[in-house]
């Protein structure tokens, strides 16, 4: 869209500098002097003329264009739960307003995630829905996108510099971790040993694992290990099976996303431990489910609802396209599910 701008304007002040620079050639010479416009009077024509023209341009970004908008998205990791059904709410919402979709997941690959919307922006999308692999390292796609001239909602995830945005809808992550620490408080009143597995190239992450910190702080609760687990099932197994063979004696365990706590399920159950609390944030059908069975380690999730911000998401990129205002940020609420509520969330889909 910007793009369209800058070539109206361009067009117009070239068209305008021709007509004055030819102006004093096709006066003729018994035309009184005051019928040729004085320079100061021709500059300020032109510029009237090419402001004129960028506001006219503007005003048509509110056009749907004939075929419909065709817009970007991208997701840290497109295999994880959360993001399966995120993308698929809002390829519903985008399809149900004749709209077209056009996915790409980097697979946790901040690298792949920059080639995928280079590829993106050469398909002509109007817009973006994205989800950084890494806050900082996905800098570089945002200038391409800056530079093309495509507005950019992002969801889930901050970026390291938020500008780039036209807004944001997100889960308040501090908010996630807040609710498990305090929770872990009211259950182990003494402290003790705790393992924490987070991913500190995410920015949802880091804000959940500094919610949860900040609510054991100062209540008796050493951290024995702290390792990153990049928010990957496989990936938290490995390291927590590492870690309980030096620390089998943790009274609790807390894992960034619900994949990662159920990664530190499978290595607690294979280390045959029966006292540990595990912790983890999302809100998933799996880990509902072993909060429902009464028999698990899981204690509780930080649960946020990827239909709702995937509903918002969308909801404020047609505001924007139709040319309405938007606020920077959207706050999506976000609550703890244990054991004593999860009946009232079900087990067999998301919140």
């Amino acid at each position: 869209m910007k793009k369209k701008v800058l070539s109206v304007f361009l067009c117009t002040a070239m068209a305008v500098s021709m007509l004055v620079g030819c102006g004093g050639q096709d006066v003729p010479a018994e035309a009184p002097a005051e019928a040729a416009p004085a320079e100061g009077e021709a500059a300020d024509a032109a510029t009237e003329a090419a402001e004129n023209a960028v506001a006219d341009a503007e005003a048509a970004v509110g056009e749907r264009p004939e075929g419909g908008y065709k817009f970007g998205y991208t997701c840290m990791d497109g295999s994880n739960p959360f993001f399966v059904i995120l993308e698929q709410t809002i390829r519903e919402e985008v399809e149900a307003n004749g709209d077209t979709l056009v996915s790409f997941d980097p697979a946790n690959d901040v690298t792949r995630q920059i080639s995928g919307i280079e590829d993106l922006i050469s398909q002509g999308i109007d817009a973006m829905f994205l989800n950084p692999a890494e806050a900082e390292g996905i800098l570089p796609a945002l200038d391409m996108l800056k530079e093309a001239g495509i507005p950019i909602i992002g969801f889930d995830t901050e970026v390291a510099d938020m500008s780039y945005l036209v807004s944001y809808a997100g889960s308040d992550n501090y908010n996630a971790g807040k609710v498990c620490g305090e929770d872990l408080v009211a259950k182990c009143p003494d402290g003790g040993p705790i393992i924490v597995l987070d991913s500190p190239t995410m920015n949802s992450v880091v804000d959940r694992t500094n919610g949860f910190l900040d609510a054991i702080e100062g209540k008796g609760f050493e951290i024995v290990a702290q390792q990153d687990a990049k928010g990957n099932l496989e990936e938290a197994m490995g390291i927590a099976e590492d870690l309980l063979q030096a620390h089998g004696d943790v009274v609790a365990i807390f894992g960034g996303n619900d994949p990662t706590a159920l990664g530190a399920l499978a290595a607690a159950n294979a280390a045959g431990l029966t006292d540990c609390k595990i912790y983890g944030v999302d809100g998933s059908p799996d880990i509902k489910a072993e909060l429902a069975s009464g028999e698990s380690l899981i204690e509780g999730t930080g649960a946020q609802s990827p239909i709702s911000i995937a509903k918002k998401s969308v909801e404020i990129m047609y505001q924007y396209m139709s040319g309405e205002s938007v606020d920077e940020r959207y706050p999506v609420e976000t609550f703890l599910i244990t054991a004593d509520n999860v009946a009232d969330f079900g087990t067999d889909g998301w919140q």
